[in-house]
This record gives C-alpha cells, sequence and structure tokens, in this order.
C-alpha cells in the first residue's frame, strides 16, 4: 500500500505540475471524535501546521478539480485536572500525514475577487509524530516522550489488520474534506475542514474505538505561482 500511495502522490504532482499550482501553508486546529456520533471535545483542540501544493483544473467557468498533496499533522491532547494540582495528567498526540485531497471547487465566474466552494474525498498515510505525556501523582512529577509506532495495515485488507497492538496508531487515513474561501489573482485563503472516516486506534477485533477519528479545521493562505 506503501507503494500505491508513492504512486498516486507521483501522479498528482505530474498533474499538479501540468496546470496552475498554488503553494499553500496553513494552521491546523486538530482534534478526535470522542463519540460514535462524531462529536468532539472543544476544550482540547491540539494547534499544528500544513504545507504542500495544489492544481486548479479548469473543467467548466464555474468549475475546477483541485487535486493536491500536504505534509499535516492532526491529533489531540487530553488533560485531566490543573498543573498547580498534587494529581494531573496530560497528553498529546501529534502525528504528521502525507495527504492527499481531490476536491471540486465552484467558483464564481467574474471578478477580480472570486469566492469558491467545494468539497471532496482525500486519503492519508502517517509518516512521522510524537506521544508525549506528563503530570505529576500525589506531588511527583512524571513525563515521558516517545515516537508515535505505525502499523502497517493494508486498508484493501477489511478483515484484517497487519501489524495491529495495542498503543499503536493505524498508518492510513481517510475521509472528506469540505472548503470555502476567497482568491484573487495571486492570493487564496480558505478554510478547510477534514472530516476523518477511519478509525485510528489499532486492533481489528475491537469496536469500542471506533468513535476516534480525525477532525481537523484548518486556515490556509495559498500563493498562486
Amino acid at each position: 500500500m506503501k507503494t500505491t500511495i508513492v504512486a498516486i502522490s507521483a501522479f498528482l504532482l505530474s498533474i499538479i505540475a501540468s496546470q496552475s499550482q498554488t503553494l499553500k501553508v496553513g494552521v491546523n486546529f486538530a482534534n478526535l471524535s470522542i463519540t460514535n456520533d462524531g462529536d468532539i471535545d472543544e476544550a482540547k483542540i491540539l494547534t499544528s501546521f500544513q504545507v504542500g501544493f495544489s492544481g486548479d483544473l479548469k473543467i467548466a467557468p464555474f468549475l475546477s478539480f483541485q487535486p493536491g498533496i500536504l505534509f499535516t499533522g492532526k491529533g489531540s491532547k487530553t488533560q485531566s485536572g490543573e498543573t498547580t494540582d498534587a494529581t494531573y495528567y496530560r497528553a498529546t498526540s501529534n502525528p504528521y500525514y502525507v495527504e492527499i485531497p481531490a476536491n471540486f471547487v465552484f467558483k464564481t465566474p467574474t471578478g477580480p475577487i472570486k469566492f469558491f466552494a467545494g468539497a471532496g474525498p482525500y486519503i492519508a498515510v502517517g509518516v512521522a509524530g510524537k506521544n508525549k505525556v506528563e503530570g505529576k501523582f500525589l506531588g511527583t512529577s512524571f513525563s515521558s516522550e516517545k515516537a508515535i509506532e505505525w502499523s502497517n495495515d493494508d486498508p484493501s485488507t477489511f478483515d484484517y489488520e497487519e501489524g495491529s497492538g495495542y498503543g499503536i496508531l493505524k498508518r492510513f487515513d481517510y475521509g472528506f474534506n469540505g472548503l470555502a474561501g476567497i482568491e484573487t489573482t495571486n492570493i487564496v485563503l480558505s478554510f478547510n475542514y477534514g472530516l476523518g472516516l477511519a478509525k485510528l486506534q489499532s486492533g481489528r477485533n475491537s469496536s469500542a474505538d471506533d468513535k476516534n477519528k480525525h477532525r481537523v479545521l484548518s486556515l490556509t493562505l495559498g500563493i498562486k505561482l
């Protein structure tokens, strides 16, 4: 599957190179769903970033196809108690993915400033990240930090998860994007919401953690090249 992701990335880069390109940088406000209905805890948002490229292939005067490739941070943080308490606990999971969005975008057809909105699917592969834990227990401090351990699950095998285990994060993520914003001749400003559909915690026989999926709100600035 890693080979497939690389091949898809190379294909998308060739598409982007053959059309108008936009360099994108942005800030992510990431969280995880905490219920099976997809609700999130707004008080535990993790701030991260993204950087990458997108293309703009005009299909009609008002419609464009925008494939892209991004390096993007996701994750969440949790905390129990306050740092001034004798006992408290704080955990931060900050995974990074190479993400491939494929959005269809509607634009206002005329004017120096265009408004746009669109949606589309994405796939992503986890490549790096860290888990950090810190806190105090009855006044005694503790902390640890280690690299995220990924499974090598092939998402095409629905009844088996390769490399599964407790404390391991599934490597592959997928879901849908919704975006809206404005663009000028040189600049693109957009909001994006990523709705993850993939279960994140490893363990093929467990349904208790199906509720944990990525949720990412992003604000990005694009510069047309």
